[in-house]
C-alpha cells in the first residue's frame, strides 16, 4: 500500500488529497489535513475520486490506445503512437501549407496542468504561428480576467481563503458556493459560527442552498447585476459611505462613474432588479460600513454578455469604500476549474501571452519571442472559443486539436458546434475518457492520462500553486498531455524544416522551470518557487527569487500594477441581457451546477451513487408558472429557444423565480437526447443556450436564454431499470445511448447503492432508461433494450398487449426464501414506477407481488413506498428517512439537527448536505418527495 499527496481535479478550491494505491490500482482517497485549502475536508465528488479510477470504470470508459477513423462515421481502429503522430503531423502541416497557420486551431482546458497548458500555448504561438488557441476557461473565467485587468491592472485575485474568517461582511453574488465550491462554503460556515455578528448577503435569481446562510437575500432578475451594484454605489454616495481619501490617493476615473450612477435611483433599481428599496439600502449599508467586506463571485457574473461590466461594477464598490488591500476585504473571483488560473498564467488564451502578457502589446510579444527563441509571435488576435467553432463551421478553420474538454456538450449553440466538428477537415481529440460526445467527431483519438496518473502543478482561486503527483502508472498506452504536445511539436518542427527544437523538455519540471523564468519581473513572479518548494507546501504567488513565502493578499500598499499605480474605476452603464423575454419566448432559462456532479460528467457520471441527489434531467419551474400552463410535476415539456428545442421532464421548484426556468449545465446529449420529427438531434441543455458574448471578454451568456416551455404531447412512455454487473454497466449505458435517438425524448443515467460510508457491502450499479413517443415503440427496439438490461432470460416474467401498447418485463432473482427484483421494463402505462423503483433500489422482498408487477397501473402494495431522493451521499440517507425522523425530534433547530445527525449520520462527513438538512429541520414537516430511480 502506498500513499501519494496530490490535488483534487474538480473545482477551483484546489483541495489537497492523499491517494491510496496498491500496485497499479488506486484504492482510496482522503483529504490532506496539511493542505491549506481544505485541511483534510473533501466534498461528495472529491471523496469518491478513487471509485472513478477503479479497474471496472477504467476498462469501460478510458481511451487506452490511439484510434483512427478511416472515414467520418466509421468505427475507429487502433493505431500505433508513431502512426497517430505521423497522421496528425501530415494533416496539420498540409493545412498550414495550403491555407496558412490561422487555418488550424487548438481548444484546450482548465483541467490541464500548467505544464500541459504551457506546451500547447508555445506549440500554437511559437511553432505553428497562430494565436488560435483558446480554452474552455473562456466559458467560465474570462470575464473575471478582463474585470481585474480593467480595474486593478492585472489578472490577480487580491484576497485569500483566510480572509473568510477575517471578514465582517461577505457578499456572495452569482455563485451557488454551497454546491460549486463546497469546501470553501464549509469555511464560510465555520467563519459565521465563530463570528455570529458577521453579515452575509447573497444576490442570485435562484434561492439556492447558498442562501441558507444569508442574513439578506437579494433575488434579483437575471442579468441585472450591474444595475444592482450601481444602485448600491448611488446610495453609498448619497449616505456618505464612500472613502474620499482612498479614492483621491489610490484611484482614477471616479467622476465619470458618478455621473452614470446618478440615475440609478433606489426606485429605478428596485424596479429593474425586482427587489425592495429597503433591501437595496441594507445591502449598500452592510457592504460599505462593515470593517471588512469580502465579495465572492463566479459564473453568475462571468457568463454574461455584460460579464466584464458586472465584474468591474462590483470592483468599483470595493474601490469606492476602500474594501480592498486589507485582511477580510476584497473582490474575490472563485475559479470554476482546477487550473483555469494556471491557464491564465501561461497565456493559454487567444488574447494573452505567457505570464499575464498581452498579445496586443509589441513589447510583450518581443519578450516572449526572445524567451522562446523564435523570430516573432504573431500579432493577429486568435479566435476565442465561440469564434473558433463558428470559424470551423464556416470553413475558415480546417484542422482542430481538442484536448481535455468536451465542446460537443459544453459549448453554447450546439447546432453550430456540431456543424463545425462535422465540417472540419481533421479533428484530433486528446482525451482520457472515450465516452465524451466530442469523441464521436474525432478523426484521431489520442489517449491521455488523468487524475492519479499525472505529474505537474495547478493554481487554485487564491493564487496557490499545488503539486499534482502520479500514484499509479498510466493505463494502456495513455500519455501525459504535455508529452503528447511535445512529441507532436518535434515531428512538426522536422516537417516544417526547423533545425533547433523549441521543446527540449525531458520531464514536467523542465517545462515548469521555463514557465517560471517567463514570470520574472511580472506581477505573478514565481522565480523563487521551485518544484522542491512546492513539494514541501503549496505556495501562493507572487514569490520572487530569494523569498521564502508567497503573498497572501495583494495591494495592501494601495499601489496597483497600472501605469500610474492607481486602480481605475470603470464607467459601467447597465445593459440588459441579449435576449429579452417576450411573448414568443416568455421564460429566462438559467444554467448551473448540481451538487454531486462535475461538468459533462465523464468522470462523476461513472458512479451511480452520485445521481442519488439529482437522479435525472429536469427543467425546474415555479409552481405558479406550471399551474397557469396546466403542467404537472413530471410532465414532459418542450423547452425551445431561437437555436433549438429539447424535451425534458419538469420539476416544480419554488427556488426558481416566476417566468424563470433552470436546467443543470451537466445534462448534455450523453444523458438527455432524442430526435425531432425531421430527424434533427435534440442534444442536451446547450442546444438552447446562446453564443452571444461579452465584447470585452468574449465569454458567452450561458446564464440566460429566452425560451418558451410547452407541454409535450407524447402519450406513450417507457421506463426500464436494472442492476447490472459493475464490469458491464457503463458499456450498457453506451449501448443504450445509441438508442436514445429512436425516441422524441429519452434519458439514460446510472444509479447506485447507498453512500460511500454506508457500510452496505459492495457497491451496486444500475441503469435507468426513460423514453416517450407519440406511439408505442416496435417490438424489436423494446427487445433490444430488454436484452441490454438482462431482461431476456428465463427468470424474467412478461406481459404484453400489443393492441393497447402495453409491455411489461420483470426479472426476479431468488434470494433465500424470497426473491428480489433485479430489473424491470414498463412500456405504455408507467404509473407504478414509484413503488416498483422502491422494490428495486431497496431490495425489498418481491415474490408476492408478481402479478402486481405485471399489471398496468397497479397501486403500491402495503408497506412499499417511494424512497425519495438521496440527501446525504456519504451515508446514503434519503429524504424520506430524514423527513420521518425530523417530525419525531424536539428542541431548537440546532438541537434537532444534532439529534438528526446522531441518529442517521447525515451531514457528519463532507457536509455538502448541511444546507438542505438545516432547511428540512427548520420546516419541521415532511416536504414533497422528489422521486429517484
Amino acid at each position: 500500500m502506498k500513499e501519494t499527496r496530490s490535488t483534487c481535479p474538480y473545482c477551483g478550491v484546489g483541495c489537497g488529497v492523499i491517494i491510496e494505491s496498491d500496485g497499479a490500482q488506486i484504492t482510496g482517497v482522503r483529504g490532506d489535513p496539511e493542505h491549506p485549502a481544505n485541511f483534510g475536508r473533501l466534498c461528495t465528488k472529491g471523496s469518491t475520486l478513487h471509485l472513478t479510477a477503479s479497474a471496472a470504470v477504467t476498462m469501460q470508459t478510458r481511451l487506452l490506445q490511439p484510434m483512427q477513423r478511416a472515414t467520418r462515421g466509421s468505427a475507429p481502429a487502433a493505431i500505433s503512437w508513431d502512426g497517430a503522430l505521423d497522421v496528425a503531423v501530415e494533416k496539420f502541416s498540409q493545412v498550414i501549407r495550403d491555407y496558412g497557420p490561422d487555418a488550424v486551431g487548438f481548444y484546450v482546458s482548465g483541467q490541464l496542468l500548467t505544464e500541459d497548458y504551457y506546451v500547447f500555448n508555445k506549440l500554437a504561438k511559437g511553432l505553428v504561428g497562430t494565436n488560435n488557441i483558446d480554452t474552455n476557461s473562456r466559458l467560465c473565467m474570462s470575464s473575471a480576467v478582463a474585470g481585474y485587468k480593467k480595474t486593478l491592472g492585472a489578472d490577480a485575485p487580491p484576497a485569500c481563503y483566510d480572509d473568510l474568517k477575517r471578514a465582517e461582511c461577505i457578499f456572495i453574488v452569482g455563485s451557488n458556493t454551497a454546491w460549486a465550491h463546497p469546501i470553501l462554503f464549509r469555511r464560510i460556515e465555520d467563519a459565521k459560527a465563530a463570528n455570529p455578528a458577521m453579515k452575509i448577503i447573497v444576490a442570485d435569481p435562484r434561492r439556492t442552498d447558498t442562501v441558507e446562510i444569508a442574513d439578506l437575500f437579494l433575488p434579483i432578475q437575471p442579468g441585472t447585476d450591474v444595475m444592482l451594484f450601481n444602485g448600491m454605489l448611488h446610495l453609498m454616495l448619497w449616505e456618505g459611505w464612500t472613502d474620499a481619501r482612498y479614492i483621491a490617493e489610490h484611484t482614477s476615473g471616479f467622476d465619470a462613474l458618478k455621473a452614470t450612477v446618478r440615475d440609478c435611483t433606489p426606485d429605478h433599481v428596485a424596479q429593474v432588479c425586482g427587489i425592495s428599496k429597503d433591501d437595496l439600502l441594507q445591502a449598500a449599508r452592510l457592504f460599505a460600513t462593515s470593517g471588512a467586506t469580502l465579495s465572492l463571485y463566479c459564473q453568475g457574473l462571468n457568463q454574461s454578455s455584460s460579464g466584464t461590466a458586472k465584474n468591474a461594477a462590483l470592483i468599483n464598490l470595493h474601490l469606492a469604500t476602500a474594501q480592498i488591500g486589507k485582511p477580510g476585504a476584497g473582490p474575490f473571483s472563485l475559479t470554476g476549474q482546477p487550473n483555469a488560473m494556471g491557464g491564465r498564467e501561461v497565456g493559454g488564451l487567444a488574447n494573452l501571452l505567457s505570464a499575464h502578457r498581452d498579445l496586443a502589446n509589441p513589447q510583450h510579444r518581443a519578450e516572449v519571442a526572445a524567451l522562446w527563441g523564435v523570430p516573432d509571435v504573431p500579432q493577429q488576435p486568435g479566435k476565442t472559443a465561440v469564434e473558433m467553432f463558428q470559424a470551423a463551421a464556416d470553413g475558415e478553420i480546417r484542422a482542430l486539436w481538442i484536448a481535455c474538454t468536451n465542446p460537443a456538450q459544453s459549448m453554447p449553440d450546439q447546432a453550430t458546434v456540431r456543424r463545425a466538428l462535422q465540417r472540419c477537415e481533421f479533428v484530433v481529440v486528446q482525451e482520457a475518457f472515450s465516452t465524451t460526445a466530442t469523441c464521436d467527431f474525432a478523426d484521431l483519438l489520442l489517449p491521455a492520462t488523468t487524475w492519479g496518473e499525472k505529474e505537474g502543478t495547478v493554481t487554485n482561486s487564491e493564487r496557490r500553486i499545488s503539486r499534482v503527483r502520479p500514484a499509479v502508472p498510466a493505463p494502456g498506452e495513455a500519455r501525459d498531455d504535455w508529452t503528447i504536445g511535445v512529441a507532436f511539436a518535434r515531428r512538426l518542427e522536422e516537417e516544417l524544416g526547423r533545425t533547433n527544437t523549441l521543446f527540449p523538455y525531458p520531464d514536467a519540471e523542465s517545462v515548469w522551470n521555463e514557465h517560471r523564468e517567463s514570470t520574472r519581473g511580472r506581477d505573478l513572479d514565481i522565480t523563487g518557487m521551485s518544484y522542491a518548494m512546492i513539494e514541501a507546501a503549496p505556495q501562493q504567488w507572487p514569490l520572487r527569487e530569494g523569498e521564502s513565502t508567497g503573498r497572501a493578499r495583494l495591494y495592501e500598499d494601495g499601489i496597483f500594477p497600472t501605469p500610474d499605480g492607481r486602480a481605475r474605476f470603470v464607467d459601467t452603464p447597465y445593459k440588459p441581457v441579449t435576449e429579452a423575454r417576450e411573448a414568443r419566448y416568455p421564460f429566462s432559462l438559467n444554467t448551473g451546477r448540481l451538487r454531486d456532479q462535475w461538468h459533462g460528467m465523464s468522470r462523476t457520471g461513472t458512479l451511480g451513487r452520485l445521481f442519488g441527489h439529482a437522479a435525472e434531467p429536469t427543467v425546474q419551474m415555479h409552481p405558479q408558472d406550471m399551474a397557469r400552463r396546466q403542467i404537472a410535476e413530471g410532465d414532459l415539456v418542450h423547452v425551445t429557444s431561437r437555436r433549438g428545442s429539447i424535451v425534458v421532464p419538469v420539476a416544480a421548484s419554488s427556488e426558481v423565480g416566476l417566468s424563470q426556468a433552470f436546467i443543470a449545465m451537466h445534462w448534455g446529449g450523453e444523458y438527455l437526447s432524442g430526435s425531432s420529427s425531421t430527424g434533427t438531434l435534440l442534444a442536451g441543455v446547450n442546444a438552447l443556450t446562446t453564443p452571444s458574448f461579452c465584447p470585452d471578454s468574449k465569454q458567452p451568456e450561458l446564464k440566460h436564454a429566452a425560451v418558451k416551455i410547452l407541454k409535450a404531447e407524447l402519450p406513450w412512455s417507457l421506463l426500464a431499470a436494472a442492476w447490472l454487473p459493475q464490469e458491464a454497466a457503463l458499456h450498457t449505458v453506451a449501448a443504450l445511448r445509441k438508442l436514445m435517438q429512436s425516441f422524441p425524448f429519452a434519458s439514460c443515467v446510472p444509479f447506485g447503492t447507498g453512500g460511500a460510508l454506508a457500510g452496505s457491502g459492495a457497491d451496486r450499479t444500475g441503469i435507468l432508461f426513460r423514453a416517450a413517443a407519440h406511439e408505442a415503440a416496435d417490438d424489436a427496439l423494446l427487445a433490444q433494450i430488454e436484452g441490454l438490461l438482462a431482461l431476456d432470460g428465463a427468470d424474467t416474467l412478461r406481459y404484453a398487449d400489443v393492441k393497447r401498447g402495453q409491455r411489461r418485463a420483470v426479472r426476479l432473482v431468488r434470494d433465500g426464501a424470497d426473491a428480489h427484483l433485479e430489473g424491470f421494463l414498463l412500456g405504455g402505462d408507467t404509473r407504478a414506477e414509484a413503488w416498483i423503483k422502491a422494490l428495486l433500489q431497496d431490495r425489498l422482498p418481491a415474490q408476492a407481488f408478481g402479478r402486481q408487477l405485471l399489471r398496468p397501473g397497479a397501486s403500491a402494495p402495503s408497506g412499499v413506498a417511494a424512497r425519495g431522493k438521496v440527501i446525504c451521499s456519504c451515508f446514503g440517507v434519503t429524504q424520506t428517512a430524514i423527513s420521518e425522523q425530523v417530525v419525531l425530534i424536539r428542541g431548537t433547530d440546532d438541537e434537532r439537527l444534532a439529534k438528526l445527525q446522531a441518529t442517521l449520520k447525515c451531514g457528519t462527513n463532507c457536509g455538502s448536505c448541511l444546507p438542505e438538512l438545516k432547511r428540512m429541520v427548520r420546516a419541521g414537516a415532511t416536504p414533497a418527495l422528489a422521486e429517484a430511480p
